[in-house]
């Protein structure tokens, strides 16, 4: 089984090492790497081009203008050749070498669709210390009407299903995730499974964590994607999941 792995990027310099680095370093050898690049205008093509020995012709990219990161992820799946399917932010990188291996052997021995786990937030200042952990543990199928959904850097889904269901909604600014997972998980009932294992480290201060705008444009297609898809919910219904949050930053 292969796995292919996809980064968008876009000036990406001060970054894109810790990416490639972590993809390079995995044990899991049956991978595709491919970079989707938005024609950077600094220095990330010449760096994936100087990483690009390394993989063995494992990895493929491409560099030119596009409609956003969501159109990009939709090229990158257009590109790809695996059987599954994950993404990996340009900004972010494995927290351990093992990873992959480990979404191959849970899709070997389990009859499912898609594998999700954990993830956990750093700043750029210090990559070592942790901020925030998302665990995606407690989330089940109906716990998307409050606007949960697993974590998204850690979802791994068969290429099929994208190519059946669709891919990104680039109407969408900043919660394509969530209404492509809303759609997958909620409307056609794909089988997961979850894994518990922290799969990436993110850097704070990415397209869904930039501050107080970015909560406010999600909770507004949060519920455009809800309504788009037929699934009932409310103003009310969302906040309860920044309640929960709430609680669980205060437990831990």
């Amino acid at each position: 089984m292969t796995i292919s792995v996809i980064t968008v990027t876009y000036n990406c310099e001060k970054t894109i090492r810790d990416t490639l680095e972590s993809v390079l370093k995995q044990t899991c050898h049956d991978i595709e790497y491919i970079i989707v690049d938005g024609a950077s205008k600094d220095n990330t093509i010449s760096i994936v081009r100087e990483y690009e020995p390394a993989f063995g012709g494992r990895l493929r990219y491409i560099s030119e203008c596009d409609g956003g990161a969501y159109d990009a992820m939709n090229k990158g799946i257009s590109m790809a050749r695996g059987d599954v399917v994950g993404f990996l932010n340009s900004d972010d990188f494995y927290t351990s070498d093992d990873v992959l291996q480990k979404v191959a052997n849970t899709f070997e021995v389990n009859e499912i669709d898609a594998v999700y786990g954990d993830v956990h937030y750093v700043k750029g200042s210090n990559l070592s210390k942790r901020v925030r952990y998302y665990s995606s543990r407690f989330f089940v199928r109906p716990f998307m009407r409050f606007g949960f959904m697993p974590a998204h850097p850690s979802f791994y889904c068969r290429r099929n299903l994208y190519q059946k269901f669709g891919g990104f909604d680039t109407s969408f600014k900043i919660a394509a995730d969530f209404e492509n997972l809303l759609r997958l998980i909620y409307i056609h009932r794909i089988r997961t499974k979850y894994v518990n294992k922290d799969f990436v480290t993110m850097r704070l201060g990415g397209m869904s964590t930039a501050g107080i705008a970015s909560r406010k444009q999600i909770m507004k297609e949060h519920i455009h994607a809800l309504k788009k898809n037929g699934v009932y919910s409310n103003f009310f219904l969302l906040c309860l999941r920044y309640i929960y949050k709430l609680g669980e930053l205060l437990r831990r």
